[in-house]
């Protein structure tokens, strides 16, 4: 009992050292796939891989890491271009982030981990779990699209405002920081390019999340649920795209439910109950 609670104040005092994302003392890098990727790891247990968005990082999963530590050896990462893991190189895709994501957790030595995506990381939870589905025990993604086409997958108004903002960028003058920001929103304006037979590989129990009023199209999400053979679908009333944000305490609560329980096939009879 000791050992426990003193375990937990340990655990406790490093999370509120330093914001996640600029903690020294979890904080590490691994060569992956031709750049470092900075990476930090919380808890113990079973692995669980948090994905965030584009132009995001770690800290966008504030709300997530203290909860699920406390269930689980929480690892997230600073995604290829974004953070803390710089890279340079001109060509950026999702393909590529989901198999840097298949070498941290060959780097860790982990054959398998539960995967939390949110928007751009939910499209690598998707590829991760298509590309390298011995890597995926079960994936909860929200905020994620198959395609960049205006209201079809998107709104409209974000595909129109992504056009603006990227032609804004190409005017200022040349920088680093300018050439990295063009390259992640010039791939939301193209990508992803995800087919339905891709879904389709997906073995591995889903859990299918969206706003209903996300800027992803609520019957794209309903779409990419209906895809995935082994997948749950939850959309959120009045909501938008943040749902691990401004639902914290029951998107953390649900996704929690779904990675601890068995995932239940409903046909027949059962779709009654």
């Amino acid at each position: 009992m000791k050992l426990s609670i003193c375990f937990l104040l340990f655990a406790t005092s490093v999370l509120a050292q330093k914001p996640f994302g600029q903690n020294p003392q979890v904080g590490k890098y691994a060569t992956i796939r031709g750049f470092n990727m900075y990476y930090e790891s919380y808890g113990s247990g079973e692995p669980l891989l948090l994905i965030h968005g584009n132009s995001g990082s770690i800290a966008d999963f504030t709300n997530q890491i203290p909860f699920f530590s406390q269930h689980y050896r929480v690892i997230i990462a600073d995604n290829r271009s974004h953070g803390k893991s710089i890279d340079t190189k001109d060509s950026l895709s999702y393909e590529m982030m989901a198999d840097d994501f298949a070498g941290l957790l060959d780097h860790l030595k982990i054959d398998s981990a539960q995967v939390i995506g949110w928007s751009d990381g939910g499209i690598n939870g998707l590829l991760l779990a298509s590309r390298h589905p011995k890597k995926v025990k079960k994936l909860a993604i929200t905020g994620a699209n198959l395609t960049p086409d205006a209201g079809v997958s998107v709104d409209p108004w974000v595909v129109e405002n992504e056009n603006h903002y990227v032609d804004s960028l190409s005017h200022l003058p040349a920088s680093l920081e300018n050439k990295r920001l063009i390259k992640l929103h010039h791939m939301m304006q193209v990508q992803p390019q995800i087919r339905p037979s891709v879904l389709a590989k997906i073995q591995c129990p889903t859990l299918v999340i969206g706003g209903d009023h996300d800027v992803i199209v609520p019957r794209h999400t309903l779409e990419i649920a209906e895809l995935i053979p082994k997948s749950y679908l939850w959309i959120l009333p009045n909501s938008g795209h943040s749902t691990p944000i401004y639902y914290k305490d029951i998107f953390n609560s649900i996704v929690l439910d779904f990675l601890k329980s068995p995932y239940r096939k409903i046909e027949k009879h059962a779709k009654f109950f």
